[in-house]
């Protein structure tokens, strides 16, 4: 057996078993960190899973007389666009706080959330008084995330729904106002603008405005925006 960098273990046969599990026995994770779902994406992935089954098991945990979701939440939907009436799962014994901590990391290991939802998966697990180096992560890489929290509403709805990468949305994170940060927001979306042009923008206008981000840090990120591929069933 192992355990992950938390500390969990994952693959103990005392701690997990494999089962065929009814899809109406089994309910979503109420700590699930993904708070979109894109439907094209969801059936393309049934439609896969239709044509191959479901190749990777879900992760579920027992919770009264029903299993509760802790990895497989697109699985899980993409089943109940088909009709499966049954769907495999990993069944493992973990409480509330190791069921959140395995959420997260599963969707960032696979890099299925945006990066609003990595940031406000990290503050409820922060929250409960989980160290960084637990999640595999440095304290620098998390607060960085945890900044984007201190945006304005409607461009973290636009980093949540893949309008603006992280790296434009750092870039708005140089201006302190909020009305300012809509404005440039809207401008990102409505000229196409890269992050370049944003930071250019950003310092013509507002002088630079007062840095909480340093972009450096992104040097191996392309500057033009690209969606997230998706994962295999």
């Amino acid at each position: 057996s192992y355990k992950n960098k938390g500390g969990i273990v994952m693959n103990n046969e005392s701690n997990r078993e494999i089962l065929e599990i009814r899809v109406e026995d089994i309910i979503p994770n109420r700590f699930q960190p993904r708070l979109t779902f894109d439907m094209e994406a969801l059936n393309e992935l049934a439609n896969s899973i239709k044509e191959h089954g479901i190749i990777q098991p879900l992760v579920v945990r027992r919770l009264q007389d029903k299993y509760e979701i802790i990895a497989g939440e697109r699985r899980y939907k993409a089943a109940t666009l088909i009709g499966l009436s049954k769907v495999p799962c990993i069944v493992m014994n973990l409480n509330d706080n190791e069921s959140a901590e395995v959420a997260v990391i599963e969707n960032i290991q696979r890099k299925e959330m945006t990066p609003l939802e990595e940031a406000k998966s990290f503050k409820k697990i922060l929250d409960k008084g989980y160290l960084a180096k637990r999640m595999g992560k440095s304290q620098s890489s998390i607060a960085n995330k945890l900044r984007l929290l201190n945006l304005d509403e409607m461009v973290q709805d636009a980093i949540l729904n893949n309008k603006i990468s992280e790296r434009h949305a750092r870039s708005i994170l140089k201006v302190e106002n909020k009305e300012d940060q809509r404005k440039i927001l809207s401008e990102i979306i409505e000229k196409r603008l890269t992050v370049r042009q944003t930071d250019d923008l950003i310092k013509e206008r507002y002088g630079g405005g007062s840095l909480m981000f340093n972009n450096d840090n992104m040097n191996n990120a392309n500057n033009n925006y690209e969606p997230p591929k998706m994962s295999v069933p």
